[in-house]
Order: C-alpha cells, then structure tokens, then sequence
C-alpha cells in the first residue's frame, strides 16, 4: 500500500513513516502543503494521511485536490483541530475517517485498515476470492488451510489487484503502490513481470485456474471468476 503522510511535524512524520514501513506499507512524506500538493498531481496514492494544520496551505484545500487527482484514494484526517466543525467539514469534502492528535500507532493502524476495507467494499479482514483466503491483517494467502509461501512484494502485487478485481492496473500504478517509484517511459526493467511470473507459479501448485491476466502494452488485472449458479 502506498502512503502519503502530510505532516509538518517532522519528529511524528517519521514516527509514523517508520511504523508504518515495518508494517508492509511504502510510504512518503511531505512537510509541507506545496510539497504535497506536487506529489498528489504526480502520483497515485491509496492512502493520504493529512494534517489540516499546514502552515502555507489549506489541508481542505489538498483534500479537494487529492479527490479531484485520484477518487480512490482513502484519506484519514490527522489534525490536533478538535473542533466539531473542522471535522465535519473534511468528512463532508470527501474524507474517509478523522483521528485527533494525540493517536496510538496501534488505534492508527487499525483505521487504516478498517477505512481501506470499507473504500474497497469489505466487510471483514478476510477475502475469499476464486478459492483464495487473502487474511489482510496477518498478510496471510491460503488455499483450503494451506498457506502459501509469497514473498512480500508477492503478496503486495497480489492483494492490490485483487483490492482492484476486474480492472486493469498499470506496471507504474503497481510500481508506485509497492516501490514507492514512478517508472521511466524508456525503463527496460521486468521485475513486475517476474514477480507476476512467480505468482502465476505458486498460485498453480494449490489452485486451477489462471486469475491474472496480462493486459499487453498496459498492465494486469485479477479476474474474479463468479460462481455458477444452480
């Protein structure tokens, strides 16, 4: 998952940076609203966490750009503003969940968790999809009781494209979610393909069926294959 974290705050900025890189997340920060302005036109992002207090920029003003950039992204509101008006002014401009400063990393967390389960229409920690358990808190693929074995950046290419079933998603949208990076036009390099490949692999010796598709010249999608029905 990549992280936008807007904080002027550069002691919790990090703070939060590191906790949450430990956590499987790749993230970025921004100190400033200009900052942070350039990097939402630039990137995707599928979490913004923002502090509205920014001292040369409005933080609803970045929620409006954030929205305006990329609907998608989920947007948690980090702010020692504890007036009710501020609040209700960022949930009704279109952010996802407020969490008043001072928060626990842990209580943090677990509104990322529980904000991106709803952004993506899921109601428990767990998806069942074509005969796959994706267990997103454990990070955790099984089949049937069986675990299978992915490396981490196995498992953050698969459980983005299944958070994005049947819709094609590009090698730089995957690039950005799980590096962090924006590709080159002209890059040569086929470390998404290979960790495709690799999957592909894995996912045959528990399961028939090939959910990931090669869309040529622009990316991969996971097809949800639905059930028949009797």
């Amino acid at each position: 998952m990549h992280v936008l974290i807007v904080e002027d705050e550069i002691t919790l900025a990090s703070e939060v940076r590191n906790y949450l890189e430990k956590e499987g997340f790749s993230c970025e920060e921004a100190h400033t609203g200009k900052i942070a302005s350039d990097k939402l036109f630039s990137n995707e992002y599928d979490l913004l966490l923002l502090d509205l207090g920014l001292p040369d920029y409005d933080g609803i003003d970045l929620l409006k750009e954030s929205i305006a950039n990329n609907s998608n992204t989920a947007v948690i509101i980090l702010s020692a503003r504890s007036a009710l008006e501020d609040r209700i002014k960022g949930l009704n401009v279109g952010a996802d969940d407020y969490l008043p400063k001072p928060f626990s990393l842990l209580e943090l967390k677990s509104r990322i968790m529980a904000v991106m389960r709803r952004k993506h229409g899921i109601r428990v920690n767990i998806i069942l999809i074509n005969g796959l358990g994706i267990d997103l808190d454990k990070r955790i693929v099984s089949v049937s009781g069986n675990i299978v074995s992915l490396t981490r950046k196995e498992y953050d290419i698969l459980s983005f494209l299944i958070l994005n079933k049947n819709r094609v998603v590009t090698r730089l949208q995957i690039s950005e979610h799980i590096w962090g990076d924006i590709i080159e036009e002209n890059y040569n390099s086929n470390y998404i393909d290979v960790h495709i490949k690799n999957l592909r692999k894995k996912l045959a010796e528990y399961i028939e069926g090939d959910f990931l598709e090669t869309v040529r010249g622009i990316g991969f999608q996971f097809i949800e294959i639905n059930p028949v029905q009797s």
